[in-house]
């Protein structure tokens, strides 16, 4: 689905991220982890459009999406979310989600004096999965409360619906568990696994739970210092030497010295 090249990413003289080379597979949900400042959301906003990259290549399906814009990528089918949801607040979480569709016909000044009975017919239809996309996440409960009035749980829940609303075939997720309680988390690891299995979604996830990283993730890649150290299933990854030191600043062999 996404292979990223040489990718680089530097402001100033330093390099967040640094010559990052790494293959996802369509299908797949990968798990993104690494110590604070391992550079995986700039990796993130790099291959979404956020930022430019300063070096290296970015493809999605064979085709070269290097430096494309998010809207552009957003019409591919690539999304992201971000550590800190962002909703409209004064809307509906239903309103929420009835707005992500592009090129509604609303949205012209034409369509609104001539266009009527096709918007109203737009929009019972966006409405209709809006409810259809609250009640697979088993939050339909709340349709009609404003989106900043729900918790930071139930926000994470709702940016996962927006990805639902539009034809996503790969969904970035930053730390989609911060903040988040266990029972809420719970309900967003069934989401995830019920869009992989049943709707083909493939996920790249930044998450420092462990936990959850290992319930739904396969396979797992570390990052450290803007590179990519190591890759694997989570328990290959916890036992790799290098992960070790990245995270605890020492490895098996430096401990095992010590000790001697």
């Amino acid at each position: 689905m996404i292979t990223v090249e040489g990718l680089e990413k530097n402001f100033g003289g330093f390099y967040a991220v640094d010559g990052a080379s790494l293959s996802i597979a369509e299908g797949s949900i990968t798990g993104l982890i690494g110590p604070n400042g391992a550079g995986k959301t700039t990796l993130f906003n790099v291959i979404a459009g956020v930022l430019k990259p300063s070096n290296g290549r970015v493809t999605m399906q064979g085709e070269d999406i290097t430096g494309l814009p998010p809207h552009e990528l957003f019409h591919k089918g690539l999304l992201r979310t971000f550590q800190i949801a962002h909703e409209f607040e004064s809307m509906s979480c239903r309103e929420n989600l009835m707005m992500v569709p592009g090129a509604q016909s609303g949205e012209t000044l034409w369509n609104t004096w001539f266009g009527r009975k096709r918007i109203a017919n737009e929009e019972r239809a966006l409405r209709a999965k809006a409810d259809e996309v609250l009640e697979f996440l088993t939050v339909e409960h709340l349709a009609d409360h404003k989106a900043g009035q729900i918790s930071g749980g139930q926000k994470k829940l709702l940016e996962l619906g927006r990805t639902m609303m539009v034809d996503a075939k790969i969904v970035f997720l930053d730390e989609v568990g911060a903040g988040v309680n266990r029972t809420l988390l719970n309900t967003i690891g069934d989401a995830i696994l019920r869009l992989n299995k049943e709707r083909n979604y493939t996920f790249v996830v930044i998450e420092h739970d462990m936990d959850f990283i290992g319930r739904i993730c396969d396979p797992v890649i570390c990052m450290a210092e803007g590179k990519v150290l190591a890759e694997g299933t989570l328990d290959e990854i916890k036992a790799n030497e290098q992960v070790i030191e990245a995270y605890l600043g020492t490895g098996l062999k430096n401990k095992t010295k010590e000790n001697a």
